[in-house]
């Protein structure tokens, strides 16, 4: 049989569980991803989205991020550059390629390239006689 789009496509590998991402942010920001569709609650009703304000504990953040970590359904958590820096250190101290953690801006955050974990990371990569 000659593989078609249509059984190819719908084929998905069995050792490949589906996971998620998740988010760590503004209010907007996690709005956005809400409406998009990743919001998730799972068996233990636990969700894969916190809102940050101005209110919020940096030390909930952190429990939070962790949690994220350790959780085996997560690949990828999105957290916004202002809020990663309020847990800079446990940020920068995540390096397994799962999940991912990327930063991205805010509606009143800019994108600071100089701050992001990952591009630090590659920069030492490619370059690792600069430090950076």
């Amino acid at each position: 049989m000659k593989p078609t789009e249509a059984n190819v496509v719908s084929k998905k590998p069995e050792h490949f569980p589906s996971r998620l991402m998740s988010v760590i942010g503004d209010e907007d920001t996690c709005v956005g991803f809400i409406l998009s569709g990743i919001a998730e609650t799972n068996k233990e009703r636990e969700t894969n989205v916190l809102v940050v304000d101005d209110d919020t504990d940096p030390a909930t953040v952190e429990e939070c991020f962790k949690r994220f970590i350790k959780r085996q359904d997560i690949a990828i958590i999105l957290i916004n550059q202002h809020v990663a820096d309020m847990i800079r250190s446990t940020v920068d101290a995540h390096c397994k390629p799962v999940p991912a953690v990327l930063e991205i801006p805010s509606k009143k955050s800019p994108y600071n390239p100089e701050k992001d974990s990952i591009l630090k990371r590659a920069r030492r990569l490619v370059s690792p006689d600069e430090t950076g």
